[in-house]
């Protein structure tokens, strides 16, 4: 499995992000070719060491990398990519990766 793990910073206004985010955002991010789950955070996100400057972090689980950037090539992906600039006034962070059992 791959994973795509999107970073959310806290936001200027974190109840208008989460109205948008769950109201609009997840069901434009639900339509990827190729995802096989997708999960977010609930409550804070935090560190061993206290607060963190993360606001919501969404993992996306697909096949291999190859199907992440396959979905992100698409016109779908490209829609979900630049939905993100509407609501993410605190900036995002995003990594994918191959994931293993160990």
């Amino acid at each position: 499995m791959a994973r795509l793990v999107v970073m959310y910073r806290t936001p200027k206004d974190p109840a208008a992000f989460d109205a948008y985010y769950f109201d609009k955002h997840v069901a434009l991010a639900k339509k990827l070719a190729g995802l096989r789950r997708y999960e977010v955070s609930q409550g804070a996100v935090a560190t061993p060491g206290g607060p963190s400057n993360y606001h919501l972090v969404a993992t996306l689980h697909f096949d291999t990398v190859a199907a992440i950037q396959a979905a992100f090539a698409s016109p779908q992906g490209q829609a979900a990519v630049a939905d993100v600039q509407t609501f993410a006034t605190g900036g995002v962070d995003i990594y994918m990766f191959d994931n293993r059992d160990v």
